[in-house]
């Protein structure tokens, strides 16, 4: 579905790109374009559109079925939804329909189409336009409408997402409910070999026990694909809007994903019984899964160093990085379990010695147990390492992505909000820079700031009427003043973000038609600022500006078009996030589930010691060795695996530190987990010795 996406998004934006009028093309019917931006408070920028027909039957872009009338707009649906608390329907003029799913990148995209009610004139930077499309022509991409290509990540990082927070933790999953309660399988296996059974026979039965819950599972997916197929779906937490009709054109590929599944769940199931014990008489013996786990435990070093140190060696290639550094993450988090339960295995045999010479009966049985199965101990690990190799990942790229962002806003934290720059777009005249400064709300007034005309020397200028002047704590005098220190606090954050150098302000009162002069030179900031010394009315003054303005303004706070820039990277931050849970989520259900079938395989195997030690104390001393205390030394081995293989997830060049106060945290947590475990299994135990004695 993701593949789906961006090759429909692509398709999508292809067709709409403009393709420019050229000399051999004069005589075809021309749309003239001009490609602006405009922004939601907090939100990203997306594209407005200037259109108006050159020629008689002048060419509508897709999405657009009939041309809006002068001093009209088409919006998309999601700008409309979105922008409704701003009064987005009506700043750019009369809404005059919406934009079709065909004429968007997706279903959520925000899109206007604006025809200016003074007409448009063929001039640059305006273009006249002939078609849209390949099929028009060569299109060019300077005059394409949307952000996307500009902000969109490559597909083969987001799958990389997908594939890292949600795949992986799935399979590990899949794996330990197939090994859950795998001591009646594998006994029966036993039995089946010992009557001369075949592989075969063997595939044949753990097909018939796994096929009703993979076939269970897979048809639960499919009213959550054909929903898919047929709705657009808003993603919880992010907000994406999924297209129906580009999971419609890969409809083949999604509605055989189930069938993969059965598959390949069913192939999983066969493969795993057959790596599984096999005995030597009737009962199952455990040397072939303790090799299997030394041979996994000695790639573990080797692993380590791939995740952490191989993508260096592809340099600044980000793709070949991200190979890589995936491939490395896939062997750490298969070998990684067993270098845990190899390096547990060894301690268990000092447990062992321990027990026996101090007459511990639980270090005695839970060392003894641990040396002899370590496949046991992967299984009971294995969901804790992978689980905080997934928290640091997802928290490495959730930094990657959002560093700027979160940079800047920790700039812009100390900057007032409490003070509108408007920053009209193109050449205007002075007729309408008076119209606009006529329009602009009561109770918000404007100020012109003008720079020294050498950097550094004479004195900045600050425009303005009484009202505006006396808020900003300035004299307002009838003739010009000198102010050395400026007291307001917008005062100082305009003065920081908009002027280089100058030695004192000087503070001139003006009126509406001397600042609708001072506000033409480019070098000039026409500011609005509340007399209250509240927040301006940004929305209103937004409107005004494309009723005044040909092409309208930029309205923002001081140091605003910075912080811009990283918002694409917060929103799609808030994937890394989701998919972070969800595969946090799935890894507990994965410990949850290993953990309770070690109990019981474990309980039915310490049953009988009650007999020899007249009692169930035994139960919580060996849980604690045998549950606590490797899932104790799994947390501080994941944890500093995990963070060394974050390391490379930064770009070339970007230094990396994993939080210390969230690696204490994930630890604290993981060993809550171990104790609560510990206890469950304890009691587990007791109960299948009370009944084992009844």
């Amino acid at each position: 579905m993701v593949h789906a996406a961006y090759v429909g998004k692509e398709l999508r934006r292809d067709a709409r790109t403009p393709v420019a009028q050229t000399e051999q093309s004069q005589a075809t019917p021309a749309t003239l374009w001009l490609v602006g931006s405009d922004a939601l408070k907090g939100q990203r920028l997306f594209s407005v559109v200037f259109i108006a027909p050159h020629t008689s039957n002048a060419p509508l872009p897709p999405g657009v079925d009939r041309w809006p009338g002068p001093g009209e707009a088409v919006l998309s649906p999601g700008l409309l939804k979105a922008g409704a608390a701003e009064g987005i329907a009506g700043r750019y003029g009369k809404l005059s329909g919406t934009i079709g799913q065909e004429g968007l990148d997706d279903p959520g995209e925000w899109l206007a189409y604006v025809r200016p009610a003074k007409g448009m004139k063929a001039e640059a930077p305006i273009e006249a336009v002939v078609g849209f499309g390949p099929k028009a022509g060569l299109p060019a991409e300077g005059l394409a409408p949307g952000t996307g290509r500009d902000n969109d990540k490559p597909e083969w990082m987001f799958q990389g997402l997908v594939v890292g927070l949600l795949l992986v933790p799935s399979l590990v999953l899949l794996f330990t409910a197939l090994r859950a309660g795998a001591h009646g399988r594998d006994r029966r296996g036993a039995l089946v070999d010992a009557l001369g059974g075949l592989r075969r026979d063997r595939a044949l039965i753990a097909v018939g026990e796994a096929v009703r819950p993979v076939m269970w599972g897979a048809f639960a997916s499919i009213p959550f694909i054909a929903v898919a197929a047929f709705v657009d779906v808003r993603v919880p937490f992010v907000g994406y809007m999924t297209s129906s009709a580009d999971v419609r054109q890969h409809g083949w590929p999604v509605l055989l994903t189930p069938g993969a599944v059965i598959v390949t769940a069913l192939a999983l199931a066969v493969i795993s019984d057959q790596l599984s014990t096999r005995a030597g008489g009737t009962r199952p013996v455990n040397a072939s899964s303790s090799r299997r786990q030394r041979h996994l435990a000695f790639l573990c070093a080797p692993a380590i160093l791939l995740a952490s140190r191989g993508p260096e060696l592809a340099g600044d290639s980000s793709l070949y990085r991200a190979w890589i550094s995936w491939i490395g993450l896939a062997l750490v988090v298969l070998t990684l379990p067993a270098g845990v339960a190899v390096l547990v295995a060894r301690l268990g045999g000092s447990l062992e010695r321990t027990g026996r010479q101090r007459g511990w009966a639980g270090a005695l049985i839970a060392g003894r147990r641990i040396s002899r199965y370590p496949a046991a101990t992967a299984r009971l690990v294995t969901g804790v390492t992978v689980a905080l190799i997934v928290f640091m990942q997802a928290l490495a790229w959730q930094a990657m992505i959002g560093t700027y962002h979160a940079k800047m806003e920790e700039i812009l934290s100390a900057v007032d909000r409490n003070v509108a720059e408007i920053g009209p777009r193109g050449t205007v005249s002075p007729r309408e820079a008076a119209a606009y400064l006529e329009s602009i709300p009561e109770g918000n007034e404007p100020v012109v700031l003008a720079p020294p005309r050498t950097a550094g020397d004479g004195p900045i200028t600050i425009s303005g009427g009484c009202v505006a002047l006396e808020s900003l704590r300035l004299p307002c005098s009838p003739t010009p003043a000198r102010v050395d220190v400026a007291l307001d606090r917008r005062l100082q954050q305009l003065l920081q973000w908009n002027t280089e150098g100058g030695t004192y302000l000087k503070v001139v009162r003006a009126d509406h038609a001397e600042l609708a002069r001072q506000t033409l030179p480019s070098a000039n900031t026409l500011a609005v600022v509340k007399a209250d010394g509240g927040v301006p009315a940004f929305a209103a003054l937004k409107e005004a500006s494309y009723r005044a303005y040909p092409r309208g303004a930029q309205v923002r706070f001081p140091g605003e078009e910075w912080l811009a820039d990283g918002i694409p990277d917060r929103d799609q931050g808030r994937w890394i996030q989701l998919f972070g849970v969800l595969g946090m989520g799935i890894l507990m259900l994965a410990i949850g589930l290993s953990g309770k079938a070690e109990f019981l395989r474990q309980g039915r195997a310490l049953a009988p010691l009650t007999v020899l030690t007249g009692g169930y104390r035994v139960f919580r001393s060996s849980a604690a060795w045998a549950i606590v205390a490797p899932l104790a030394l799994a947390a501080l081995a994941g944890c500093v695996v995990a963070a060394w293989t974050a390391r490379p997830v930064a770009r070339p060049g970007m230094a990396y530190y994993v939080p210390g106060g969230l690696m204490a945290t994930a630890v604290i947590v993981v060993l809550a987990v171990s104790v609560v475990m510990g206890l469950w299994a304890a009691r587990i135990a007791g109960q299948q010795a009370r009944n084992w004695r009844a």
